[in-house]
């Protein structure tokens, strides 16, 4: 899975809209990427941790390519077409679905919470995560030139993109909770 999103990374930079923009989403994962090789040796997930997290990182470096905001989905899927690239906002449910297999894995094994607390702290999470980074789109627009930073934000003329964002990542959280409460696969180790 590490060699998946090692290939991945140059691949999503390749022939990007937005070459600058494009490395603002890939350099913090090519730089996290060794970290990640050496965290996984020293506390192992599971498959199923292993697989989400790997599915997210993907699914960011395909966005990536084409600046979130501009992946042609709608050309593959005409019956997708809106006025607005909904791309991001698919990323950001997708976040919140993704990370709670992990998140509540750590939890349960390596912090000591038990799967209750677990499940709650990875829900807090994806809300602090996903507002955390709002902020930091936020900030990023004040450095950018106002079109850089608008194809970086994706925010596509909605006020209230921000909101929307993080409110799909917390459904997304929600949603997969209670599959996520009934698996328990954290029992099997590092299965």
């Amino acid at each position: 899975m590490l060699a998946a999103v090692t290939l991945g990374i140059p691949l999503s930079a390749w022939g990007a809209l937005y070459p600058s923009n494009t490395w603002l989403q890939v350099g913090p994962v090519a730089i996290a990427l060794p970290f990640a090789w050496r965290t996984l040796a020293r506390a192992p997930l599971s498959t199923a941790s292993a697989a989400c997290i790997t599915a997210f990182v993907l699914l960011h470096l395909f966005a990536a390519r084409w600046s979130y905001s501009f992946v042609p989905y709608d050309t593959w899927l005409p019956a997708l077409a809106s006025e607005r690239n909904h791309f991001d906002r698919l990323v950001h449910f997708a976040f919140g679905a993704l990370a709670m297999v992990p998140v509540v894995e750590a939890g349960v094994r390596y912090w000591g919470l038990s799967p209750r607390m677990a499940l709650v702290f990875a829900v807090l999470f994806v809300l602090a995560v996903g507002g955390f980074y709002e902020i930091f789109e936020w900030s990023l627009t004040l450095a950018l030139a106002p079109e850089a930073a608008g194809a970086y934000n994706g925010e596509q003329g909605d006020m209230f993109d921000a909101q929307k964002d993080m409110a799909l990542a917390g459904l997304g959280a929600v949603l997969v909770a209670p599959w996520v409460a009934g698996a328990r696969w954290w029992e099997g180790r590092g299965q």
